[in-house]
């Protein structure tokens, strides 16, 4: 094969996963109705006049499916970290005693199920929009070696190759998508 091939297939290849990078991280942040830590990923938390992530002053665990467990490093952060809760306007409520911030994650309703798997889907297709976008800049490429002497055979056996590359990867955020839709619908 040739080297400016296997260069396209690469970049196609590394931006694929990216998609699905983004894809599963955006899923991820969607609350399926069980506790887990992800949920505060976006939380930023004032420390000492800089805004951090919660992960950088405290411990985040899940101790039961319905609870979440934020325990400082510094008991002087317990009143920050409630704040920034509730900032994050995730739709929780802190409660602290004295040592740590508990939030009882509510069970979610069916509506808003619905609305969580609508917005799983739309994380997808900003995924595929991801896919078709590399696709385009490898079939581009392709062409511009096509011109530059690439073989007729060549050329059509490595877009067939990234045809390839991208319905996996296509499979790949499909999968990620419809267990996150089970995840979420499951009460």
């Amino acid at each position: 094969m040739n080297e400016d091939i296997k260069m396209v297939l690469e970049e196609l290849t590394e931006s694929a996963e990216k998609a699905l990078a983004h894809v599963t991280a955006g899923i991820g942040k969607l609350r399926a109705g069980k506790a887990t830590p992800s949920m505060l990923d976006s939380v930023t938390v004032d420390y000492y006049g800089s805004k951090v992530p919660l992960s950088q002053v405290a411990n985040v665990n899940t101790p039961d499916a319905k609870t979440l467990m934020v325990k400082p490093w510094e008991k002087g952060m317990i009143d920050e970290i409630s704040k920034g809760i509730m900032h994050a306007n995730l739709g929780l409520n802190p409660q602290n005693d004295g040592e740590q911030v508990f939030i009882n994650v509510p069970p979610l309703t069916e509506e808003r199920r619905l609305q969580l798997v609508k917005q799983a889907k739309g994380e997808s297709e900003q995924g595929k929009i991801g896919l078709r976008s590399a696709r385009k800049d490898a079939i581009d490429t392709i062409k511009m070696l096509k011109t530059d002497g690439l073989g007729e055979d060549m050329a059509k056996d490595a877009e067939a190759e990234v045809q390839k590359v991208i319905d996996s990867y296509s499979i790949k955020i499909d999968d990620a998508i419809v267990a996150k839709e089970k995840d979420i619908m499951t009460i």
